[in-house]
């Protein structure tokens, strides 16, 4: 007998009435039919009369019969459809139509290699689906889920376009190795390696063909990718076709963005004051009679257009989904631009009574991209102001500083930002591809068992070049310059899986298994093209490169439930990597994880202001293989630079020097506990989530320094030692007004995540220091952060300043932190102590109104460009030339550059509204054949912050040469037919 969905449904809750206890108790008999908005049966809704305890359920064509008498409030309810309230009229007769909800959880989640219906989850599992997406201008499709998910930082990496940002999931468990999560689209597993050519791997994915985020956080629910979970998984699935008439949608967004603030420095008349106070001769003769703004000069307002055409529908019993995407955005950096054209094709057709199921999808792009010299901002904030933009002269006509004598380009000086800019050309390519075919077989003779093949790809290839002119002074020494580079990816998945289910009525258990084989493969492939000038002079040829590495995987999953209320959930992986030397080519990862519903309990049942509550606990084992080398095990020689050539004879000869390596590096493990509390009030119209979690990396990999003659250099990457991270998170989402023309659904998030060296092994004279990380512009070779045991990684390591009694930094004046002569101290973190979201939207009647809310508390950031640009000395030179400083000199006073001073080290706690957006849906148009909705959307709208700099969301905690991230205004037209 075939069983639908709803009928399934039906069954449960007849189950649940019949455990309950339930009873009839009334006197005469109600009949009536449940029935959808569009007329459709609902088989398996549970009917309740109010106070009475008394409970039916509606039949296959959403009859129902009940005890109860006139006056009477019969209870409706269904997953997936509002809870309504009908009283019994004097008839006895009703007919129902239920509404469906908006505040329902999403019935099915996909996890690694199947899915699992949400209520039966053991896991710490977060889905975002595309009714719940920000929209905008969104290039890349991280900015869809930003701010949405507990425990969830996405960190914009620049305002240029396509950058897209950095994604950590309860923090980092590595100091080398990769800390992204691993992306999985539509079953192909993603590398975390760079595509060249583009700013961000993920922007050659076109958001809008994105159905769903699931979002895989604890070890627990990672597990089963084994060597590549430690940082959570993100599975993304794209949308699919579906049976029926052809449906056609057009959405296109049309946006400007601008510039949101800039640096302040001082202008013409200022520095003109300054060094007619402080100047010497020199300088006095040296300064303009302009009064030149260089950040307005290098940036600009741009426009951008995304365009978006689907088809979907079914052939018989083909359906299918076809999408074709442009997008074209500026930069408000002049001169950055990217151009995407991406197509989309999934079908789903079924044979055999729908014993084989197959799903093929594939997704092209093409993207061109123009990226701006970002060291034209530093130079815009560091140039002269009191110099023109233009002059009459043989280097494109920019003012440029000369030497006096030669009229040649001071090498060292600053040169013209907006030349550097527009003669100036780095143009890309890239053209990428991920597809995959999945093939489920349901045996006809054994329909618990289900074979599953999946086989998939990503290939990418990219073309690149590079021009600078003779003439132009940043390159006129070298006689300009001519690159070119180019870049083949080809990665290759094979999946094969069996899915056994069974149902054990007589013991009230269930269970399903997952046993399979992985394999995937990996290619990299970068041809060696001469370096040029300007004239095709060979000035430097590089090395070939390419490079291969596979992965092997066996994997199994058990999911058990007992009387609906109990679950266990128990996984294994064991991962051979070519990576890593044959002593630790496998590795196994495994997991375990218990549930309780503790609301199927009879002493809660009978609770209607609570409608769900289970509690979770899970333990795993998952690892870390992402170190950005495929084989650090082996001895590798590289090309030594042209400056170090080895002296023959008549010639000199480039030589190949020998680098570190360890033979017996293996990968990295994080061990995770979790405990999660999944909640649920008044009919799931408050639901949420409480976790808490602590997980430990050992073998942590890490590039430290090696004792002298100890290796082929002075450091070496290897297994050093231990980092624990540990937090707790919350969300909460509600429907807080349901009624038929007005809305409001509301969603928070607040997350406390704390990360900690533990163990940190290092040569004998520096294990008391640490290893220095975090260099910054300024001098040679500074540093400002530090890992060290006991601390989070990348603590600032700096001065501790003393302050005059006008409260102005003492140039050159610290206070000793302690014993010894070691003046820095470590001084907070650019790790955020809580994060948090809030998403709210608002309907009435056509209107809709919605907004994204995000903060970090507790972060640091170093303020390089300050520093950088803070102190007389960035003005005074014996060179011919001279610089501007920033605003903040004027606080200071500084002779010279202070890059060490705690002073220049801010608190970066931020509250941002990422996105406002108002919509208004027209309903029916083109004589009731298509709808039409527009929405006029705000991103970046406001940022509240004491930092002083751009912005205060820095990934790496140290602000230097920023690409500004601008506000976007957009207006976005749906249609739909």
């Amino acid at each position: 007998m075939k069983i639908t969905k709803r009928g399934f449904h039906g069954i449960i809750y007849l189950i649940v009435a019949m455990l309950c206890g339930l009873s009839a108790s009334a006197q005469q008999s109600v009949r009536g039919t449940l029935r959808t908005a569009a007329g459709e049966a609902i088989p398996g809704a549970t009917i309740a009369v109010k106070k009475a305890g008394t409970v039916a359920i509606a039949d296959s064509a959403g009859n129902f019969s009940i005890k109860a008498l006139t006056g009477d409030t019969l209870v409706v309810s269904f997953v997936g459809f509002k809870r309504q309230e009908v009283r019994v009229p004097s008839s006895l007769s009703v007919n129902i139509i239920l509404q469906e909800s908006v505040s329902t959880l999403n019935d099915v989640v996909v996890i690694g290699y199947g899915t699992r219906s949400q209520k039966d989850l053991t896991g710490s599992i977060a889905t975002v689906s595309s009714k719940d997406f920000q929209t905008g201008a969104i290039t890349t499709p991280d900015q869809l889920v930003t701010g949405k998910v507990a425990g969830v930082v996405i960190t914009p990496n620049s305002g240029a376009p396509g950058a897209g940002g950095t994604i950590r999931i309860r923090g980092g468990t590595s100091l080398n190795a990769s800390n992204n999560p691993l992306i999985v689209v539509d079953g192909v597993p993603l590398t975390s390696e760079g595509v060249s050519g583009v700013a961000n791997p993920l922007s050659l994915i076109n958001p809008n063909d994105i159905e769903s985020f699931n979002i895989l956080k604890d070890a627990s629910a990672t597990a089963i990718y084994g060597n590549r979970a430690s940082n959570g998984v993100i599975i993304i699935t794209t949308k699919s076709g579906s049976a029926g008439r052809l449906k056609v949608t057009f959405n296109t967004v049309l946006s400007e963005s601008v510039r949101r603030n800039a640096i302040d420095v001082l202008d013409g008349d200022q520095f003109r004051q300054l060094i007619a106070a402080r100047g010497n001769d020199e300088e006095k003769a040296l300064v303009g009679t302009a009064n030149t703004n260089w950040q307005d000069q290098i940036f600009q307002k741009a426009f951008g257009g995304d365009y978006n055409l689907g088809l979907s529908g079914g052939i018989r019993k083909l359906p299918y989904r076809l999408s074709i995407g442009h997008t074209y955005q500026d930069g408000i950096l002049k001169t950055s631009n990217i151009k995407r054209t991406s197509a989309s094709l999934n079908l789903n057709p079924t044979f055999f009574d729908n014993t084989l199921k197959v799903t093929i999808n594939v997704k092209g792009v093409f993207q061109k991209s123009r990226f701006a010299n970002e060291g034209a901002i530093g130079a815009a904030v560091g140039f002269d102001p009191t110099q023109p933009v233009y002059a009459s002269n043989k280097y494109g006509n920019f003012y440029e500083w000369l030497n006096a004598s030669t009229g040649i380009p001071i090498d060292l000086a600053t040169k013209n930002p907006l030349g550097q800019l527009l003669l100036n050309s780095s143009l890309s390519d890239v053209y990428r591809s991920i597809g995959s075919i999945k093939v489920d077989y349901t045996l006809p003779f054994l329909r618990a068992l289900t074979a599953t093949v999946n086989a998939g790809y990503d290939i990418s290839k990219t073309s690149g070049n590079g021009f600078i002119p003779a003439y132009a002074a940043m390159s006129y020494q070298r006689g300009g310059s001519m690159t070119e580079y180019s870049q083949r990816r080809k990665d290759k998945l094979f999946d094969f899986y069996l899915t056994y289910n069974k149902e054990l009525k007589q013991l009230a258990s269930k269970f399903d298994v997952t046993a399979g084989y992985s394999y995937q493969d990996f290619f990299r492939g970068s041809p060696a093209y001469p370096a040029r000038n300007a004239f095709g002079t060979i000035v430097n040829v590089p090395i070939a490169d390419s490079s291969q590495n596979t992965l092997l995987s066996f994997f199994a999953r058990a999911n058990y439930t007992l009387m609906d209320r109990y679950l266990l959930t128990a996984s294994f992986r064991r991962d051979g990597s070519s990576r890593f030397g044959p002593a630790n080519h496998w590795g196994n990862f495994s997991s375990i994880a218990l549930a309780w519903k503790i609301k199927q309990e009879s002493f809660l049942q009978h609770i209607d202001l609570l409608s769900d509550l289970k509690v979770r606990v899970g333990y795993g084992v998952t690892g870390n293989q992402d170190i950005g080398q495929a084989y650090p095990f082996l001895p590798i020689y590289t090309q030594g630079a042209n400056n170090v050539q080895y002296p023959f004879g008549n010639g000199s000869y480039t030589t190949y020097r020998a680098e570190a390596y360890d033979p017996n590096i293996r990968w990295e493990q994080t061990a995770a506990w979790n405990a999660g509390l999944d909640y649920g009030f008044l009919n799931n119209r408050i639901t949420g989530t409480l976790d808490f979690y602590y997980k430990k990396t050992k073998d942590l990999l890490a590039d430290i320094p090696t004792a002298a003659g100890a290796n082929l250099s002075n450091h070496v990457l290897t297994n050093v030692g231990n980092i624990e991270s540990k937090g707790v998170e919350l969300a909460i989402n509600a429907t807080i007004i349901d009624k038929e023309k007005l809305g409001w659904r509301a969603g928070f998030n607040i997350s406390y995540n704390q990360n900690k060296i533990l163990k940190l092994s290092n040569v004998s004279d520096s294990s008391s220091e640490g290893i220095l990380t975090g260099g910054i512009a300024g001098g040679t070779g500074n540093s400002i952060q530090i890992n060290t045991v006991g601390y989070a990684p990348q603590t600032f390591y700096v001065y501790k300043q003393v302050y005059g009694p006008d409260g102005r930094p003492v140039e050159g004046v610290y206070e000793k932190p302690g014993e010894g002569s070691n003046m820095f101290y470590r001084y907070k973190s650019a790790n955020p102590k809580l994060t948090m979201g809030f998403t709210s939207q608002f309907n009435y009647d056509q209107w809709d109104l919605s907004f994204v809310l995000r903060s970090n508390i507790g972060n640091y950031v170093y303020n390089n460009i300050r520093s950088g640009g803070g102190a007389y000395n960035s003005i005074r030179t014996s060179m011919g030339y001279m610089g501007n400083v920033n605003a903040d000199f004027l606080n200071t006073g500084f002779s010279n550059s202070q890059y060490s001073s705690d002073y220049y080290v801010e608190n970066a706690s931020f509250l941002r509204m990422d996105n406002l957006s108002l919509g208004y849906n027209f309903g029916k148009i083109l004589r009731n054949t298509a709808t039409l909705r527009v929405n006029a959307i705000v991103q970046n709208v406001f940022v509240i912050t004491n930092y002083s700099g751009l912005d205060p969301e820095i990934f790496s905690g140290i602000d230097n040469n920023p690409y500004p991230k601008p506000r976007i205004f957009s207006l976005g037209i749906n249609i739909a037919y």
